[in-house]
């Protein structure tokens, strides 16, 4: 396994606005939760004492989710990376597609256990899911990394992948399949990526919600060996891998 260490490029601030709103959230209780201990009447203090008590835990509370995913980002996010590599078990050879790959840190990751083989990324690039998204940011985390040479970096939807069936040994997806709102969407982009696998080619995806609904699409997409592993608490909030194979 890589060492989890080994980290030049930049990555950026998963769900950076989800960041931004708990702190200010936080920070909205926190005075809500201090002015409550002072505006109400003596008569009602004890009810000001409480909603002060209640608003300040919650300050506490969000403060500690918004720390947990930045920490998620900075250093939970990096072991996972590993962890889901790990399902598809690259000998060196293969190629390799990261769809929603973002600024490539799974890409990346990929691209340094091969040898021979080469990776290729497709996103929309959309920096509501991921801060500084964007491909030149992707390029420049490659070169950063030392496998400029084997990454190549597309504009392209994981509902309309474009690459010929059959293309490819492996396929994964990290915190991006839930990004498509629609179920059926979500769906088509499962489809995808088992088109674009070779027979026996090898599927792993990492998310945080509709994971059991990934793993019955695969099912019914005639995927062998489909299987969920986790949680894990790595990151925030705790996500799953579901992997399987193409017959």
């Amino acid at each position: 396994m890589a060492d989890v260490r080994y980290r030049p490029g930049n990555y950026g601030i998963d769900a950076p606005n989800v960041v931004r709103s708990l702190i200010l959230l936080g920070i909205g209780c926190l005075v809500l939760g201090v002015a409550s201990f002072y505006v109400f009447p003596e008569r009602l203090h004890w009810l000001g004492a409480a909603i002060g008590t209640v608003l300040s835990l919650s300050f506490l509370i969000l403060l500690a989710e918004s720390l947990y995913m930045v920490w998620s980002s900075k250093v939970g996010k990096y072991r996972m990376r590993e962890t889901l590599l790990h399902f598809i078990n690259l000998r060196g050879d293969e190629l390799l597609l990261d769809a929603g790959c973002g600024r490539g840190l799974v890409l990346n990751a990929a691209a340094r256990r091969l040898t021979t083989g080469k990776a290729y990324g497709i996103d929309i690039w959309n920096k509501q899911d991921q801060s500084g998204n964007e491909p030149e940011v992707t390029k420049e985390n490659a070169r950063l990394e030392g496998v400029a040479e084997r990454v190549e970096v597309l504009n392209g939807d994981m509902r309309a992948i474009p690459f010929p069936d059959g293309h490819f040994d492996a396929v994964i997806s990290s915190l991006a399949v839930h990004n498509i709102s629609n179920r059926e969407e979500r769906r088509r982009a499962l489809g995808e990526m088992m088109r674009v696998l070779k027979p026996g080619g090898r599927l792993a995806i990492l998310d945080f919600q509709n994971v059991r609904e990934y793993a019955d699409a695969l099912r019914e997409l005639e995927a062998l060996d489909v299987q969920i592993f986790g949680p894990y608490w790595s990151m925030f909030p705790p996500v799953r891998i579901v992997a399987g194979r193409k017959k």
